[in-house]
């Protein structure tokens, strides 16, 4: 009973030590998904379509840092482990930037875009070094893909969780701590969530354990084997097509929320509001997913996921506007997001294990690189379109909106994320990895 007891212990240990990294993570990243495009334009003063460009073009140069933080992972050999060092000594950068970002300095508009594209492009690297790790570190804590399955659930109710707080307590906190002076209040409150990441940072490098690697045996693969290894493994090239399109339509609706509650529905006090919804009720869809890995395969449940979320952003289009189907929308949109965003965690986990299997090469490191450069991508293209649509529809802040400028921002916020979830569904209809397993 003494030795249940200690597992028991050791495994929530475990299980929220590893969960806490992500909540620490959306302190910092879910300020830059949500506010940022939205700082830039209308407290910064730039053009839209800058920023869209800004974002896309320091998001590639960053995917391409991502793949270099997943090589040095893979032949990291230390004491501490492979990806362990990189989760807690990544967030003084991490820190150090995500302050930087909003200090834009009162100069000409070419200077502040130049600006921006350093500190963005700075912080945008430091996130993968940091968050990369907290992934590639999911094979190797536990080799039980149920028990992988419980820990990406505790992982993504934290993430959401710090995810609803940054969501529902910025703007009130930028009003509180900057008054009318709305920079000021958002560099302080970012100095505030940076500060509280380093301390969290460090509960996973101090608990977190990676088992069965080597700190001594350095790694004999050559980078262009690595990579055949990866083209070779096909079931992550399905899972990798669908994902981008996943994230492509969740950056959507964030990139866009504080703009369609601004202008669209008319209140910008919705916005806060919404915005804590579909960051705290995906909890739900977390917290149910463990129970329909039981009964269904991850694919299934991923596609379960994915038309839920898109039946939520139907709700709130054919809903016009009225509040009841944009409270109701959002929810269902929310809840499949939450557990297609957890079986992305939990299933990125099994291509690393059959690379092992096929080849006998760990990828772990470049499989999670590359799925934040597809996440990094996704991101940058959204940014992008959001930016063009925006000035296509001859946006213009603080004042009220044309007809044209309505439904590029109703676009942005769902018949474009509505398209990219059907297109990620199609996609995973073809991946196959979890019949592969059970009959090996």
């Amino acid at each position: 009973m003494r030795e249940i007891k200690k597992e028991t212990r050791y495994l929530w240990r475990t299980r929220l030590s590893y969960g806490v990294s992500d909540f620490a993570c959306n302190l910092v990243w879910n300020v830059l998904t949500l506010y940022m495009m939205f700082f830039y334009t209308d407290v910064a003063g730039l053009a839209s379509a800058a920023i869209g460009t800004m974002i896309m073009i320091t998001r590639l140069f960053d995917s391409l840092a991502d793949m270099f933080t997943g090589i040095i992972i893979d032949k990291t050999h230390s004491r501490w482990g492979k990806s362990r060092p990189y989760i807690f000594f990544g967030s003084f950068p991490l820190a150090i930037f995500g302050i930087l970002l909003f200090c834009i300095p009162n100069i000409s508009m070419n200077g502040k875009l130049i600006y921006a594209y350093v500190t963005y492009l700075g912080i945008s690297i430091c996130y993968g070094l940091v968050n990369i790790p907290i992934s590639s570190i999911l094979p190797s804590l536990t080799k039980d893909p149920v028990e992988r399955t419980n820990l990406s659930t505790v992982r993504m109710i934290l993430s959401f969780l710090g995810a609803t707080f940054v969501s529902t307590a910025t703007l009130p906190l930028v009003k509180l701590f900057g008054g009318n002076n709305q920079q000021k209040g958002f560099i302080l409150v970012m100095a505030m969530y940076c500060l509280a990441a380093i301390f969290i940072l460090y509960i996973p490098f101090h608990n977190l354990r990676e088992i069965d690697i080597d700190t001594t045996k350095k790694s004999n693969n050559k980078l262009s084997e690595s990579f055949h290894a990866l083209i070779q493994n096909k079931p992550w090239m399905i899972f990798a097509i669908s994902t981008l399109f996943m994230w492509a339509s969740n950056f959507f609706v964030q990139g866009s929320l504080v703009y369609y509650f601004t202008y669209v529905v008319g209140s910008a006090g919705q916005a806060a509001i919404i915005a804590g919804l579909i960051n705290f009720i995906p909890m739900i869809g977390t917290i149910i997913t463990p129970l329909l890995v039981k009964i269904m395969i991850k694919r299934n449940v991923f596609i379960l996921g994915s038309i839920i979320a898109a039946y939520g952003l139907l709700i709130m289009l054919l809903g016009h506007g009225g509040l009841f189907y944009i409270y109701t929308g959002a929810i269902f949109y929310a809840i499949g997001h939450g557990i297609r965003q957890n079986m992305y965690f939990s299933m990125q986990a099994d291509p690393v294990d059959y690379s092992k299997w096929k080849s006998g090469i760990n990828l772990s490191g470049l499989i999670s690189a590359i799925n934040g450069f597809i996440g990094k991508v996704a991101m940058a293209l959204t940014a992008a379109i959001t930016g063009f649509l925006l000035k296509w529809g001859n946006y213009v802040p603080h004042v009220h909106q044309s007809s044209k400028a309505i439904f590029a921002i109703k676009a942005n916020f769902i018949l474009l994320p509505v398209i990219a979830i059907f297109v990620s569904i199609i996609i995973m209809c073809f991946y196959n990895l979890d019949k592969i397993y059970k009959n090996k």
